[in-house]
């Protein structure tokens, strides 16, 4: 899959300090490569509501993502408590 990343999904990993969760988020960056489909990778779940948005668990964080023709947009890696406040904004 082809895989874009959004303005604020770089400042969040900016931001992080834990090389143990970027190596994380690169493995799971890689599986996004080089996936199918999403249903390929692991902890990912669609959020009820919104045609392309989705989510992905690592640890206390989350990924919020928008998947669509085979194209995903990386758009935020926030907290657990704090994604669904930034996270996806309106209904796309």
């Amino acid at each position: 899959m082809e895989v874009f990343y959004l303005r604020s999904f770089l400042n969040d990993i900016r931001k992080i300090k834990d090389r143990r969760l970027k190596k994380k988020l690169k493995d799971l960056i890689i599986n996004l490569e080089n996936a199918e489909t999403l249903e390929d990778v692991p902890n990912v779940v669609k959020l009820k509501g919104y045609a392309i948005a989705y989510r992905v668990r690592i640890g206390d964080y989350r990924m919020g993502l928008y998947c669509e023709n085979k194209v995903i947009e990386m758009a935020r890696f926030v907290k657990r408590n704090e994604i669904y406040k930034v996270f996806p904004g309106k209904k796309r």
